[in-house]
């Protein structure tokens, strides 16, 4: 099963403050972020499996380091 987000929606939710930051071969939204949250990501694909303890996605990387930073560490 996959859900899909519905590009007649797309400038609508643009102009709210989410920035489609990714999006497949044939044009479907991919990633989306939103510019009025310090670390906000949703995603289609799953970077958990490209992933592994040693050597995680920079997705997570990313979301750890804003943590640190958030929280003054």
């Amino acid at each position: 099963h996959r859900y899909e987000f519905n590009n007649l929606y797309l400038e609508q939710y643009e102009n709210g403050g989410l920035i489609f930051s990714g999006r497949s071969v044939d044009g479907l939204v991919e990633a989306i972020e939103y510019s009025e949250h310090p670390w906000f990501f949703a995603s289609q694909f799953h970077p958990e499996f490209t992933s592994n303890p040693r050597d995680a996605h920079p997705i997570f990387l990313s979301y750890i380091k804003k943590i640190t930073e958030l929280k003054g560490n």
